[in-house]
């Protein structure tokens, strides 16, 4: 078991995986003068070992060897969606602390399952929905919470990456639903946490291997809330100005946007143009390298005080809820029915939504 912790010791905390996102973790957890950067595991020792010695970490090759070190607080997991399940679940019956990487996993009902295990976990377990920690995606929340703009009637979230992943990631991924717009679902939650029907459209306009896949390159999807308030999320796997990430709330007292980001503030005037500026920032290492921050230092609070995490497990199954709702929407071309009718699954929402009209 690991111990609980006082203040005045930084907490030691591993990480699972070694990869990009793997690596995005490790700088947070090393630049952190709370953490104790104390091993990184993966399968793959030799990725494990180069980011070790990067930070003074301990590579192994066994997960098992990290959850087994009885001073370690807490682990984040940046490995492979598939092993996010029994990880979680292994990481809950030794009492350590999670900030496992989004999904949950790819079968809403496995994801279910686990959720079920760990209800009563002592110690923290976290879902690493970034956005909700964006400095200006939150200031945003805030500011809506707050009643500037009246009741929250429309939100509007706009998400393009620069390029599409490899066709190796995009076989694997789950889907543009479960894989690109679940994030997208997490901050529709995150404003409106009640929402009822889901109608996706997916289309196939510009990459062929995400069409031979059975998936989407371009999607827009129209979420309804319990109180009637329209959330819409428009997707694509391509974007030539950079990494477009918009996000816009409106009420009947006004509206409050967030903008997306760039490497500098300049502006160029000249004969061939006014008002040009650097493109937006590149992807998300760079345009979410704030959130991420945020987003360790909310986990970091969360086992010190033993508190619960949020996002948690339940806000990570809702997103996957959504997520399958909306890969059913855009196949059959219905509205799905979430919410009280998600625990029957989208097929079955489905069938209510149609026999109510």
């Amino acid at each position: 078991m690991a111990s609980h912790t006082g203040a005045g010791r930084p907490l030691r905390l591993g990480l699972i995986g070694s990869g990009r996102i793997g690596a995005v973790h490790a700088a947070s957890l090393a630049a952190h003068p709370g953490v104790d950067f104390a091993w990184v595991a993966d399968p793959f020792i030799e990725s494990a070992r180069g980011l070790a010695a990067m930070y003074g970490a301990t590579a192994t090759e066994s997960v098992e060897q990290v959850l087994e070190d009885r001073s370690v607080d807490g682990v984040i997991l940046c490995s492979p969606t598939p092993t996010h399940v029994d990880l979680i679940l292994a990481a809950a019956e030794r009492d350590v602390a999670v900030l496992c990487e989004k999904p949950v996993d790819l079968d809403l009902e496995r994801a279910r399952s686990c959720q079920r295990a760990v209800a009563g976990a002592a110690r923290p377990i976290m879902i690493g929905f970034n956005r909700r920690f964006d400095p200006s995606f939150a200031a945003v929340r805030r500011r809506v919470d707050a009643g500037e703009i009246g009741r929250l009637e429309q939100l509007a979230i706009t998400c393009r990456d620069p390029e599409p992943a490899p066709e190796a990631y995009i076989r694997t991924s789950g889907g543009i639903f479960r894989d690109m717009t679940i994030h997208d679902f997490d901050m529709a939650r995150f404003f409106l946490p009640d929402i009822v029907q889901v109608s996706a459209h997916g289309s196939n306009l510009f990459n062929g291997y995400i069409r031979d896949a059975g998936d989407y390159d371009s999607a827009v999807v129209v979420l309804i809330g319990a109180g009637g308030e329209q959330v819409t999320i428009t997707n694509s796997r391509h974007s030539a100005y950079g990494y477009d990430q918009r996000l816009e709330a409106f009420g009947a007292g006004g509206m409050l946007s967030a903008e997306n980001f760039r490497p500098t503030s300049v502006r160029s005037y000249s004969s061939a143009g006014t008002e040009q500026a650097d493109a937006y920032e590149p992807f998300f290492l760079e345009r979410y390298a704030a959130a991420y921050r945020a987003e360790l230092e909310h986990f970091l609070r969360c086992i010190r005080e033993d508190e619960s995490a949020t996002p948690g497990i339940g806000d990570g199954v809702a997103a996957l809820e959504l997520a399958e709702a909306a890969a059913h929407s855009a196949v059959t071309g219905r509205t799905v029915a979430v919410g009280g009718a998600a625990a029957v699954g989208p097929a079955a929402a489905t069938r209510a939504t149609e026999s109510r009209g």
